[in-house]
């Protein structure tokens, strides 16, 4: 008798219909982007008719999907190349900085080894709108409070009968709050927290059914060092939890819990320009895909 082997179509097959399945039906949809990142120093406000232009770069791999704690057998594995072109305005209204912004997100997707069979794709992700409003501005101290909130507009690629997509099909609102404190001198503290609302999407998946989804939320952690004013080092950790799906009225019992750490680096290379680079992994996954990489790089021009 030949063995098994696990192609993405039959794993899909096998746990779609099982009730922890969501984990790998959205999996191979899109990455999971449940949560708002923020990188160390991204709460701090700067003088009203600051402007500043960011272009991101992330490569992420995926090793290993995971469904109620169990690793699926097989070799799984999902690569994405993604960049974010990101621009900030800063203003002030009623005495407080504020700051609209948009972020484009765009890239690449494949999948290998035993996903092989989903091909890859390329694109435009969604469109995502947001303003940050600090509540404590305190430059002298190092000290910033600011509470963000984010649209996110169904306007990436989309096609239901595609495996993966860069857009979502559904609108989204996040609500995000950050906090800045120096410990001493050289060291600084970066704390953020957000839960995220999902709107429906009523074309997923081949048979075009409805998939809804219940908040998630995530914490943020980073520590970073000062060597100088114009160069940190950083470490951080975060935890994303909740956004249970349904699909098609069936509940999928695939609730988010997923840890992972960072390192990196933040460097003035010159008064206006910024170079930012970061490398993390999860660390644990209840449902879901594991990255086992993850390499962010920044490019931040003041103006």
């Amino acid at each position: 008798m030949k063995p098994l082997k696990w192609t993405a179509r039959t794993y899909q097959n096998s746990w779609c219909g099982l009730g922890g399945a969501a984990a790998l039906c959205m999996a191979l949809t899109i990455p999971q982007a449940h949560a708002v990142d923020v990188d160390a120093g991204d709460y701090t406000a700067l003088p009203a008719g600051t402007n500043l232009a960011m272009l991101y770069y992330q490569y992420a791999t995926r090793d290993a999907l995971y469904a109620k704690g169990h690793k699926a057998p097989g070799d799984m594995r999902l690569d994405s190349q993604v960049g974010i072109l990101r621009g900030v305005h800063f203003t002030e209204i009623g005495g407080y900085i504020v700051d609209p912004q948009f972020l484009l997100p765009f890239g690449r997707l494949e999948g290998k080894d035993d996903l092989s069979a989903l091909g890859s794709t390329s694109g435009v992700g969604d469109l995502i709108l947001a303003a940050t409003v600090w509540l404590v501005n305190r430059p002298q101290t190092g000290t910033y409070f600011g509470i963000t909130p984010f649209i996110y507009a169904p306007t990436g690629n989309y096609d239901n009968d595609d495996a993966l997509n860069l857009g979502e099909n559904r609108w989204k609102f996040a609500l995000q709050a950050g906090f800045i404190t120096k410990l001493s001198d050289r060291v600084s503290l970066d704390l953020a927290g957000d839960i995220t609302l999902y709107g429906k999407n009523d074309k997923f998946g081949a048979a075009k059914v409805t998939m809804k989804q219940k908040p998630s939320m995530q914490f943020q952690g980073y520590l970073r060092y000062h060597i100088s004013d114009a160069w940190d080092l950083r470490a951080g950790v975060s935890h994303t939890f909740g956004g249970e799906t349904e699909i098609a009225g069936v509940n999928q019992g695939d609730r988010l819990r997923t840890t992972k750490v960072s390192i990196g680096t933040g460097w003035f290379i010159a008064p206006d320009v910024q170079l930012l680079a970061s490398y993390g992994r999860d660390i644990s996954v209840h449902n879901g895909f594991r990255e086992d990489d993850r390499l962010n790089l920044r490019v931040l021009k003041v103006f």
